[in-house]
Formats: structure tokens, C-alpha cells, sequence
């Protein structure tokens, strides 16, 4: 991925605030300079590059996710693959119901997680 460490662009960043959702225990973080999304301390959503957004997925809804056209695994670093985190299809990104959609399933799963002690200051 030739975009790992450009800045997002404010398309992406404006789509990020755009589905980014608002409930108990969700907050935004920046995470490498990317704007992220956490629930519980658990990172569930995040931008990466100029115009990628990434998701972690239970095994079950990230084996769907993987079969849509142009998902893919989140490979952050060559040869190393984040084995729950996938990366939307550009496709989706231009589909507000089903980004919103797998965004849900996103974050119910973070939900699920026993929740991360916070962090250092």
C-alpha cells in the first residue's frame, strides 16, 4: 500500500465525521494521525491513507465483508496483515446505507469485547 502514511483527505476525513457514531462509549482518537473511532478502548473504525477506512470485523461478518467486490484485508505494513481489521471498498464509500450498515456491525463487535483499560497520560 503505497499510501500508508499520506495524510487523509478532507473527503475522507468529512466522511469519517459524516458515519462516525454517536453512542455511549464511542469516542474519536487519532491513532498515527488518522482519525479513529473507539468504543470501550476497543479501535474499531478508522481513516488510513488519502481516501481508505478501515473496520474491524467479528471472523463471520469479516468473511462476508471479505467476499464484496474490492474488500480487503487491512495490510497496514507488507507482509503484515491486522487479521480483524478490513479495508472498504471504494464502491462503499460512495453507498452512505451500507458503509453505515457495516460501520454497525463494526462497532457492535467492539461492543462485544471486553472492554481496553484506558490510556497513560
Amino acid at each position: 500500500m503505497d499510501a500508508k502514511w499520506k495524510k487523509p483527505s478532507s473527503k475522507l476525513v468529512e466522511t469519517f465525521e459524516h458515519i462516525f457514531p454517536k453512542a455511549p462509549g464511542v469516542e474519536r482518537r487519532k491513532m498515527f494521525g488518522y482519525p479513529c473511532a473507539f468504543a470501550n478502548g476497543v479501535w474499531f473504525m478508522g481513516c488510513f491513507g488519502e481516501n481508505d477506512i478501515v473496520l474491524k470485523l467479528s471472523g463471520a461478518d469479516r468473511k462476508d465483508f471479505l467476499a464484496l467486490e474490492g474488500a480487503a484485508q487491512f495490510t497496514p505494513m507488507p507482509g503484515r496483515p491486522m487479521k480483524e481489521m478490513v479495508m472498504v471498498p471504494a464502491s462503499m464509500m460512495k453507498d452512505e446505507a451500507q458503509l453505515r450498515l457495516w460501520v454497525g456491525r463494526s462497532l457492535a463487535y467492539a461492543m462485544s469485547l471486553p472492554p481496553k483499560p484506558g490510556r497513560k497520560k
